[in-house]
């Protein structure tokens, strides 16, 4: 049976840390719970539940810029920005129907532990490189921050960048401090059919080379396309590949117009509006296509986007029943799912050739514990990591074996 323990404040957390550590007591960190699924499974006699460090300490819509408790929903911050024509410029994904929970359970504090990114990832960066500041404890039970409210706040090593993607194994966040940015005036998508993958890799790279500041670039395989919002056009259920325009309504317009020219010589093209157009990516940033095959095991590959259709290639070849997966950032994501066992020697060994790193976003429990859900580390990386959660977790008491046995 586990133990709950929920500070209200980060003291708590504190003396909670400093006892676990005093104890060697293994600790288990959760926000809102939406984000227990990744990684590899954690079993602990206590958890740590930072849901109660919630709220919104600090909102400054001139400058850009928020501050937070890491129990926040992230759900609560959208609307909060959506009220001044505002977003979060990486577009964080809502992962809880993908991982089988309901929606709008996830935190802030998880997104930034998992460095979470959607979409805008290509263009405007991912959640490491938003996060100008935080406050945390160690695995040592000491309290320590890092940046501030302004971008040009750090010297030394960046621990924001560090610690964000840990996964809870280094620390455990108290106070989040991170960059938004308005929110575009018009949406639009140009939507191109029939591409193959190949040949969806070489438009994607043309949009993403091209002078028309495409935000979102995408490309939809015959199935996923099926499962999206795409009944509105002509040639729904025909593989899809679709590009995002944001910003002033007559320079989006012109963007497009362009856009659609340059693409209708080759194939066949549509224009896809605002609502119509914002839905399409909100289903792919939360991987609607994913969710509605919830029995099936989900891979993330990360790779060169030039050379994704040579991925999938690879997949395909290897004779895996069932296998079903899109592009998102232009190629260089790839949402791989298929029934039965992960596979995982045949998924790394299509990516290895490109130096691409896989990981098991979605398995049972068990399955988890026993395969290797991130991509191994190189010897020299795997040492260094070490040394980095010694510095911040030598008793081990966060998180263990979450990202790798033994840590």
């Amino acid at each position: 049976m586990t133990t709950l323990l929920r500070p209200d404040n980060p003291e708590q957390v504190r003396e909670a840390i400093a006892w676990a550590a005093a104890e060697s007591v293994p600790l288990e960190l959760v926000g809102g719970g939406s984000k227990r699924a990744l990684g590899r499974p954690v079993q602990t006699e206590y958890r740590l539940d930072l849901s109660a460090l919630a709220g919104v300490s600090l909102y400054e819509p001139e400058e850009l810029v928020m501050s937070v408790g890491p129990g926040t929903r992230l759900a609560e911050i959208e609307t909060l920005l959506a009220e001044r024509r505002q977003q979060l410029g990486f577009e964080p994904a809502d992962l809880g129907p993908a991982l089988g929970l309901p929606a709008g359970t996830g935190t802030i504090g998880g997104v930034f532990a998992c460095n979470l990114s959607g979409p805008r990832r290509f263009k405007a960066g991912a959640a490491r490189d938003h996060l100008l500041g935080f406050k945390a404890v160690s695995g040592r039970g000491e309290a320590f921050k890092s940046g501030g409210r302004v971008v040009k706040n750090v010297t030394g090593y960046d621990l924001c960048k560090l610690l964000t993607g840990s996964y809870g194994t280094l620390a455990a966040l108290t106070e989040l401090t991170f960059k938004v940015v308005p929110a575009p005036e018009k949406s639009r998508t140009i939507l191109i059919f029939g591409l193959d993958d190949a040949k969806a890799v070489q438009f994607m790279s043309e949009a993403a080379a091209s002078p028309h500041d495409a935000t979102g670039i995408a490309h939809l395989p015959r199935v996923a396309a099926r499962r999206s919002d795409l009944t509105m056009v002509s040639r729904a259920g025909a593989n899809v590949t679709a590009i995002r325009l944001e910003g002033p309504a007559a320079s989006v317009q012109a963007r497009a117009q362009a856009l659609s020219l340059h693409f209708a010589r080759k194939a066949a093209v549509e224009d896809m509006r605002s609502l119509s157009s914002a839905n399409l990516w909100r289903e792919i940033r939360n991987l609607r296509f994913v969710s509605a095959a919830a029995d099936r095991v989900l891979w993330r590959l990360s790779v060169p986007p030039a050379q994704a259709a040579e991925v999938t290639g690879r997949i395909a070849a290897a004779g895996i029943a069932g296998a079903e997966w899109f592009f998102d950032w232009a190629g260089g994501l790839i949402w791989l799912w298929f029934p039965g066992e992960p596979r995982g020697d045949d998924v790394r060994a299509a990516v290895a050739p490109c130096g691409g790193h896989a990981m098991l976003l979605r398995a049972p429990d068990a399955v988890r514990a026993s395969v290797a859900v991130f991509q191994p580390q190189p010897p020299a990386l795997a040492a260094l990591a070490e040394r980095v959660k010694d510095s911040f977790d030598p008793r081990r008491i966060l998180n263990p074996g979450r990202m790798t046995a033994g840590l």
